[in-house]
Formats: structure tokens, C-alpha cells, sequence
């Protein structure tokens, strides 16, 4: 797309189906490399990737070629694959249906990266449910319980 500029910053944040710890320290890297591999391949770009066991969060500078869905859809089920393939957990891994997205301005970058970066931090005082949820507040971001969170 020539004389298309642009500058925007989204989080996207999903979590392990039934919010399940399954993302090991042995291997999470490894998952990190592939999603970065995926991002890259879509022509985007990686700002930040950290997580816990049972989710992950992820700053894209993203172009406008792309839809956030198509992006998202394409991240979640090439590395289900990929730790499927691997072998690295008993049964089948599946990411939960849905994704949060949330933007933000070139000036905000160094604090969003720094929480993502300080996520085991975070998660000593806050779950993810409480994470998402204040997310969801601070955007202002209308949900309804029953669509947010499959349980075990």
C-alpha cells in the first residue's frame, strides 16, 4: 500500500482454554519464538510477548493490510499446532475462543511493554480473570460474564 502511513499499537491478550496452566517455563520461549515467527511472517510487528501458564499477552505495531482477527486467528491455531506437534502436554492444547485487544499511543509504549514484561509481578497479587477484567473497565469495553471466560 504505497503513501499509507501509519502508527498503531494494540495488546492482544488471550488465555489457554479453560484457563488451564499449561504454558511450561521448559517451553515458553519456544512458543514465543513461533508466534514471533507468525507475527513477522504476516508482515507486523513484535513489540512484546510474556505471559503465564494459563494466558499471554502480546504488543503488535500492526499495518493496516490486515485485519486484528484474521492476525489473532492465524497466532492462535499455527501455534496450537505447533505445541501439538511438539508434544509437549498430555491430550490436546487449544487456545479459549476470543481475544481482548487494546490500543494504545506511540507514548504509552514503555509502560505497556514494561507489563508485559513484569507479568509474573503482576500475577503474585492478581489473576488473570482479575487482569482481564480490569482491562476490559479501563477501556470502557462492554462484555457480558457468560461470553468471557470458559472454566475448567
Amino acid at each position: 500500500m504505497a503513501n499509507t502511513y501509519s502508527q498503531l499499537y494494540v495488546q492482544i491478550v488471550f488465555a489457554v482454554k479453560g484457563r488451564q496452566n499449561l504454558i511450561s517455563k521448559k517451553w515458553k520461549d519456544e512458543i514465543y519464538k513461533y508466534i514471533t515467527g507468525i507475527i513477522t511472517n504476516q508482515k507486523q510487528k513484535l513489540i512484546a510477548i510474556n505471559g503465564m501458564p494459563d494466558h499471554i499477552h502480546i504488543l503488535v505495531g500492526i499495518k493496516p493490510n490486515i485485519p486484528l482477527s484474521d492476525l489473532v486467528r492465524d497466532i492462535k491455531s499455527s501455534s496450537s499446532k505447533f505445541i501439538n506437534e511438539q508434544k509437549w502436554i498430555n491430550g490436546k492444547f487449544e487456545w479459549q475462543t476470543g481475544f481482548g485487544a487494546f490500543s494504545y499511543g506511540h507514548s504509552q509504549l514503555t509502560n505497556v511493554i514494561k507489563y508485559i514484561e513484569n507479568q509474573e509481578e503482576h500475577h503474585r497479587t492478581k489473576t488473570f480473570k482479575e487482569e482481564y477484567m480490569a482491562f476490559l473497565k479501563l477501556f470502557n469495553i462492554d462484555f457480558r460474564n457468560e461470553y468471557l471466560f470458559e472454566d475448567i
